[in-house]
């Protein structure tokens, strides 16, 4: 989905791929959900909170979408991980929940990591590198919302809502940016759905069958695809800096999740 997504940002504005992602996603998944999960589908118990949850969302989605039109995928991808950090950092003034001081040293060392990737100083900074921070900081904020409706609210009714709300906002802004899609462009975007679809579909499972704290360190296998596919199609490699600062905040992030399953199995 973020090869297609940049792909298309050659010719094509930010929100205008956004929109597409969501658009195809919701175009997809409602038919299936009413006529297969209608039953499952009861009202939010929150739906203010589901609301925000959806256009936190859909703000991270701009941004690493932004960003990655600008610098290689995972040179993005690598700063939108603080997002693990951001939830162990926030998690005690939201959620409640206690974090020692292994964790907030981790948290420390993860943040260290984002800076040998940005190197302030050292190279030049700009509103790409930044957007894709605000991609993590917003999808931290976006998981512990998850974590607070998971209590409440059936995750099927939370994933459609989530699509609704980013589709109708998104869906106001297209009269002033839409591009005339060719017909192979019309594919890309539906593509993007699809591929949102899939990966939603997998996490879903996955949750149902593992901890989400065992989980996580899985979901940086994804820098590897981007890695391998910013290479293949747009000829970008990270740099030395790049690959330490990805093996600080991998760690970080690891060390963070294996002591949340430790914590949670006593």
């Amino acid at each position: 989905m973020d090869g297609i997504a940049k792909y298309l940002s050659a010719d094509m504005p930010v929100l205008q791929i956004t929109w597409a992602r969501y658009f195809f996603t919701v175009a997809f998944t409602l038919p299936i959900m009413f006529f297969f999960f209608n039953k499952q589908l009861t009202w939010s118990e929150k739906p203010k909170l589901q609301i925000i949850r959806g256009i936190i969302l859909l703000c991270a989605n701009i941004c690493f979408f932004y960003s990655i039109s600008v610098i290689s995928l995972a040179k993005a991808l690598t700063l939108a991980f603080i997002a693990p950090l951001i939830v162990t950092a926030l998690s005690p003034v939201i959620l409640g929940e206690r974090v020692g001081v292994r964790r907030w040293a981790a948290v420390v060392v993860g943040f260290i990591g984002t800076l040998v990737v940005i190197r302030p100083g050292f190279v030049e900074l700009n509103l790409a590198s930044f957007a894709a921070l605000g991609t993590g900081v917003m999808y931290g904020f976006y998981l512990l919302i998850t974590r607070k409706l998971s209590t409440s609210d059936n995750p099927l009714l939370t994933l459609l809502l989530t699509g609704l709300t980013g589709a109708i906002i998104i869906s106001f802004a297209m009269p002033f940016v839409w591009v005339q899609p060719t017909l192979n462009q019309w594919y890309l975007m539906c593509s993007i759905g699809v591929f949102a679809i899939i990966g939603h579909l997998f996490l879903i499972l996955s949750l149902k069958y593992a901890d989400a704290s065992k989980l996580a360190p899985f979901s940086y296998f994804e820098i590897i695809t981007n890695i391998l596919i910013g290479y293949y199609f747009f000829s970008n490699f990270p740099d030395s800096w790049t690959f330490l600062g990805l093996f600080i905040i991998i760690c970080s992030g690891i060390y963070i999740s294996r002591r949340e399953s430790h914590i949670s199995s006593n």
